[in-house]
């Protein structure tokens, strides 16, 4: 990408926020709504391409989860959850998963905007997607767990594996990225590295260092099991080494990055204590690397900070400085009460037990790991699968199952939707926020 800015796709249902989980329930939707808020306000979309991204159909989902599973998705609700007691036993879906209205449609939404960022960036479209509403690392191959049902992460994988070689995934959600690895646990055309709390039976309680793949994928799960209360310092010393070293040694050809926001300060399920900079670097320091990226969320439960984070994250990948205050005029100013910034302090709920000496330890240990590959696998040539969306024109095409790429071009977001044209009455109110 050299010295040219890289064009950034970004990919938002506005009714992926409507859903809700049921009363109580840690995961919120609207979070989504109020990042999308604060993308507005701070001006960002000028510089993002916008999407309404396409919805993943049956097909899409069951490239990795089973017929049967997904089959059900689509069937159940609230209404006939009685008709299938067996069923909800046997897909996990409890407390933790529960059946909402418009399940289905919330997975078809944050799976099919992951499918088409895979999709824009195996055809040169972008040089970074990023999809919010994604990152959903738990789900398995025939069953819901830790509030994820379809894991749209392994389907965008499968996707990027048309094209790429090799695609590394990296997750910093405080939970260990599970459904991910154990998907590609017996392949070295993926290698997943997941930053996560290990211990005192920290859901889901797998992540041990010396998880480290099997068979053809030896080697290529790394697992960086942490104690809480990390800070910024300490998250940094161990996460830029450690890529560099896979960067070195695996050379992949695309990226997946999760950005679960559990892993911040204050988060009503986590107990690490990062900012929402420290979190940041993170995403910088991928996005060092100039190799095509797709940028996914994942979990978080104090909305107010999952917003903040990713909205300045948002504004990281393009390259945009951000004012410390929140813009006065996002709908959701009330949110961020009492000090309405940006950057809230963190503030520290444990102390940090992972020691210097703990982390050197895992960095070498991934380090000597890294060293057993004998090089960075490469693929024998063969025909290109067809692609989850259609680019070129197909007679044969079902218009209800596959849109064309340039249909969906056509969708992307007007300008003038985003408060900034002449003729909008909300102008002078409206003005960019950094003016």
């Amino acid at each position: 990408m050299g010295g040219q800015k890289e064009i950034v796709a970004y990919f938002y249902d506005p009714e992926v926020g409507n859903f809700h989980y049921g009363q109580g329930h840690p995961m919120k939707p609207h979070r989504l709504a109020v990042t999308h808020s604060l993308v507005l306000h701070y001006g960002l979309y000028k510089k993002l391409q916008i999407y309404r991204p396409y919805r993943a159909n049956f097909h899409d989902m069951t490239r990795f989860h089973s017929e049967d599973y997904i089959d059900f998705l689509m069937r159940v609700s609230p209404q006939n959850v009685q008709n299938y007691t067996k069923s909800l036993g046997q897909f996990n879906m409890a407390d933790d998963c529960p059946v909402f209205e418009g399940l289905y449609d919330f997975c078809s939404m944050y799976t099919g905007a992951s499918l088409e960022g895979a999709v824009k960036l195996n055809h040169d479209c972008c040089d970074i997607a990023i999809n919010w509403s994604g990152g959903l690392h738990h789900a398995k191959k025939f069953e819901a767990s830790g509030f994820c049902y379809v894991n749209d992460i392994v389907i965008a994988i499968l996707e990027l594996l048309k094209y790429h070689p090799r695609v590394l995934y990296i997750d910093i959600d405080i939970h260990h990225g599970d459904g991910v690895q154990e998907a590609f646990y017996l392949t070295d055309r993926v290698m997943t590295v997941s930053f996560h709390k290990y211990g005192n039976y920290f859901f889901p309680g797998t992540g041990d260092m010396f998880e480290l793949g099997h068979e053809s994928g030896r080697y290529y799960s790394v697992n960086v099991p942490l104690k809480e209360g990390i800070d910024d310092a300490s998250y940094i010393q161990i996460f830029k080494p450690i890529i560099e070293y896979v960067m070195q040694y695996y050379r992949p050809t695309a990226i997946v990055l999760q950005c679960g926001a559990d892993s911040l300060g204050g988060d009503r399920l986590g107990c690490f204590s990062l900012s929402t900079k420290g979190h940041g670097e993170c995403v910088t320091y991928t996005k060092s690397f100039g190799i095509p990226l797709l940028v996914l969320g994942g979990g978080g439960y104090t909305p107010r900070n999952v917003a903040r984070c990713w909205a300045y994250e948002t504004g990281l990948l393009v390259d945009t400085e951000m004012t410390h205050d929140i813009p006065y005029t996002t709908e959701y100013f009330q949110y961020f009460a009492p000090d309405f910034t940006l950057h809230p302090e963190v503030v520290t709920r444990s102390e940090n037990g992972n020691s210097r000496q703990y982390l050197e330890a895992i960095v070498k240990h991934v380090q000597d790991n890294l060293k057993m590959l004998e090089h960075a696998p490469s693929v024998q040539m063969q025909d290109t699968a067809p692609d989850g969306l259609k680019f070129e024109d197909d007679s044969e095409l079902d218009p209800d199952i596959r849109l064309h790429i340039k249909e969906e071009d056509k969708r992307i977001e007007a300008v003038n939707e985003f408060y900034d044209d002449d003729n909008d009455n909300d102008k002078e109110e409206l003005k960019d926020p950094q003016g």
